[in-house]
């Protein structure tokens, strides 16, 4: 009997240990893990703010495919929501804040856990890439959540790996969403034509791009300075692919409402007759206008169309990147000239 006493005494101390163990644990928690993604600020704001697009780099579900998510009737901004069930456990979240292209707060509840608050800090970084931080956070914790936090070795352990590997799975995701690119020929159309300004250039094919990117900012500089309207978005003339002798020859171009004087020797008027043209449009990046042009000529071929020998050849850039920033929404349209 009496060692059942010291039994039940030793117990009760451990008892009585334990929980004031528990008890002066810390009443909060965070958890916070960064990763840099090779992506504009933009990019990586608009998939996350959007619930739609979580499942596909959301941990938890890749851990348990059979968590059943319920998109909520708004899914993107504040209000946005979500709902899911883990085994029978509930849980839902709710963005209530944001700062466009910089945060965004959240709430977050899980079965019968303490609610949580989770943030998304975006810092854009000078060579394009974004410092993407995702924390989550929660106070006055309850005896029972510090219990069941101090046996499983706590919410750093529980979560951390968790969220690095979403942020590992966001950066993939983002990186072939922005490598995504349609090509699509529209078949035979009529060019409108009309006047423009431009500038002309001989130069080498690896030195095109730069070429390019240096000679229409000019032309279209000149159009703002000189107050002149222009007449829809600029596009590259082509007059020369020599690509055995490894040149090519353009113009840079602004299309303008009316016939121009210009007072600079580098900045011409040049005026394109309406034309019937095959038409092909690319959505994607620019990298993929080498196969935009070979499915151009390969329609070309395979419907027995004569190409106008020294006929326009356009490139048309209805996208401005300065304002979107994801190269997957960049829209550019081909024409060559055909009898």
């Amino acid at each position: 009997m009496k060692a059942f006493k010291s039994l039940l005494l030793l117990l009760l101390i451990l008892v009585i240990g334990v929980s004031i163990y528990i008890a002066v644990q810390p009443n909060s928690y965070e958890v916070t893990r960064t990763r840099t993604i090779k992506a504009p600020t933009s990019v990586v704001y608009d998939n996350v703010i959007d619930f739609k697009n979580w499942e596909a780099w959301n941990p938890w579900v890749e851990h348990n495919p059979d968590i059943e998510v319920t998109l909520g009737e708004t899914t993107k901004g504040i209000g946005g929501s979500y709902q899911w069930n883990e085994d029978g456990d509930i849980g839902h979240m709710t963005t209530t804040d944001t700062n466009p292209k910089t945060s965004i707060t959240q709430d977050m509840q899980f079965a019968e856990f303490p609610k949580s608050k989770v943030t998304w800090d975006l810092k854009p970084n000078t060579d394009g890439s974004t410092d993407v931080t995702w924390s989550i956070s929660g106070d006055n914790l309850p005896f029972g959540f510090k219990m069941w936090s101090a046996f499983s070795g706590g919410m750093e352990k529980q979560i951390g790996p968790d969220y690095e590997r979403g942020l590992e799975k966001l950066d993939s995701v983002i990186q072939a969403d922005m490598k995504a690119y349609s090509i699509t020929t529209e078949g035979i159309t009529q060019h409108s034509g009309g006047y423009y300004l431009y500038n002309t250039t001989s130069t080498k094919f690896k030195d095109f791009k730069e070429s390019m990117s240096t000679m229409l900012p000019k032309v279209g500089a000149y159009a703002i300075t000189h107050n002149v309207t222009m007449a829809g978005p600029p596009f590259i003339l082509y007059h020369k692919w020599d690509e055995e002798n490894d040149a090519v020859m353009f113009s840079a171009c602004v299309p303008t409402n009316s016939k121009v004087i210009t007072d600079e020797a580098e900045i011409l008027t040049g005026k394109l007759e309406s034309f019937t043209a095959v038409k092909t449009v690319l959505k994607g990046n620019y990298s993929n206008l080498k196969d935009a042009w070979d499915a151009t000529m390969k329609y070309i071929s395979d419907n027995n169309l004569e190409m106008i020998e020294g006929g326009p050849m356009l490139e048309t850039y209805l996208t401005d990147p300065t304002n979107e920033l994801n190269p997957a929404n960049w829209i550019t349209e081909i024409y060559v000239a055909v009898k």
